[in-house]
């Protein structure tokens, strides 16, 4: 579960670097490539196409601002880096696992409030949500594993007999 976990921040990260790129796919998998602006376009399309026009006229006149999704994705494959100690070293894990699920809880308020003030649809604010929602899942998992596995890593208990000591 944990490989899970550290895979979707993977994606998540990998997938915030080509915004413009991915969005120019969608439109055309929607059949709505040619259209010229959002508008007369209502619901996720609407939106899709607002989000695809936005970056458009951003990228051409501050094409330096892409570089905050950039940093926006390497926080995610960093991120998912601090869970390849629970995934080696799980009897080390549990602050680890609750700074995780903490933060997936944090989602739900900052997706909620945040999205507000920039006007983000209230659907798309719920899609966001649902990374927290979806994501705590593996972490509870692996947390209630916790309890099965020695606080101490096998070959360091007492009376053990492996040579296998740092």
């Amino acid at each position: 579960m944990m490989t899970v976990f550290i895979g979707g921040l993977l994606v998540s990260g990998i997938t915030a670097f080509p915004l413009l790129a991915e969005m120019r796919l969608l439109t055309s998998w929607l059949d709505l490539s040619d259209a010229t602006s959002p508008a007369g376009h209502t619901g996720l399309s609407f939106w899709i196409l607002t989000v695809k026009f936005g970056l458009e006229d951003v990228y051409s006149r501050f094409p330096w601002i892409a570089y905050g999704t950039d940093w926006l994705a390497f926080g995610h494959i960093a991120i998912a880096l601090f869970f390849v100690g629970p995934l080696i070293r799980p009897w080390e894990s549990r602050s680890t696992l609750l700074a995780g699920m903490a933060a997936c809880i944090l989602v739900i308020p900052l997706a909620l409030i945040c999205g507000q003030i920039r006007g983000i649809p209230f659907y798309w604010r719920l899609i966001d949500c649902s990374f927290g929602v979806f994501g705590i899942i593996p972490l509870l998992y692996c947390f209630s594993l916790l309890r099965h596995i020695p606080s101490i890593p096998p070959e360091k208990a007492p009376g053990s007999t492996s040579g296998a000591h740092l």
